[in-house]
């Protein structure tokens, strides 16, 4: 207060009024800049990774889909009928949390598959991104609609434990999302009947990180499974595994130790 009298004392009562004035339009300018910067980054990082997914051979044509959680609670999304090889920044698309178009070039809509993203932020506060793509190993147990539950791994068990099966969805539909919603508060890795896989994370890496995690493990199941089956770990080492989740620093949610397959 002793401060704010003194300028007025030395500059007069309008020369601080003005200057507070410009201040703040000065701090609201550089907070838009910041969202603009922060905005263009996340749009490269979102290209990279569909870019990757595409690499990889874990989508086809226009497969997949990825959207981003902004510090504004906005999100942004891939548009839909492009392959991910071909996604650029510019074509990706902005929406409101009821899938409404807030920013999009002439002609782009989000991804046919953006109710089941919305359901995942709607139900957890902590999903920051939210991935789908056809992993063909872990798309396979999709559609043999076998869960990816042996704990046989040291690092799938610290990362994603059992991987569920969800029920069968028609793509677009709130089937899909409804057919989540039941597992999302203790997976952050799923499988879609049918369909393919599901990763949420904190942020867009993690999420990516997820799906990694999740077709490498497919991969080594089916593996241990043509050599005469794999040989879980024990339940005392799984509960020490999930307990060592801290330790790392690994966000999200975990199932535990769970089994779906009959």
């Amino acid at each position: 207060m002793r401060k704010l009298r003194v300028k007025i004392f030395l500059y007069g009562a309008s020369e601080v009024i003005r200057y507070a004035v410009c201040r703040k339009k000065r701090r609201r300018i550089f907070a838009a800049m910041e969202f603009k910067m922060n905005i263009n980054e996340i749009k490269d990082q979102i290209c990279d990774i569909c870019h990757k997914m595409w690499q990889l051979g874990w989508v086809a044509a226009n497969d997949g889909n990825v959207s981003v959680r902004l510090d504004d609670g906005t999100f942004l999304a891939t548009p839909t009928g492009v392959s991910k090889s071909f996604i650029t920044p510019d074509i990706l698309v902005r929406i409101n949390d009821k899938g409404e178009v807030l920013e999009a070039a002439e002609g782009r809509r989000p991804s046919s598959e953006i109710k089941m993203h919305l359901k995942c932020y709607s139900e957890r506060p902590d999903v920051g991104a939210v991935l789908h793509a056809h992993p063909p190993t872990a798309t396979g147990y999709a559609v043999a609609n076998k869960a990816l539950d042996e704990y046989t791994m040291i690092e799938s068990v610290i990362a994603i434990g059992s991987v569920p099966v969800t029920p069968y969805g028609t793509p677009s539909t709130d089937e899909v999302p409804e057919a989540i919603a039941p597992y999302l508060q203790e997976h952050d890795v799923m499988l879609l009947q049918n369909h393919g896989a599901l990763t949420v994370g904190a942020d867009l890496i993690t999420a990516y990180y997820r799906m990694e995690t999740l077709e490498l493990f497919a991969k080594i199941s089916l593996t241990a499974h043509l050599l005469g089956g794999a040989q879980e770990i024990s339940r005392e080492n799984i509960d020490r595994l999930c307990n060592m989740r801290a330790q790392y620093g690994v966000t999200g949610k975990h199932p535990g130790y769970k089994k779906y397959n009959k």
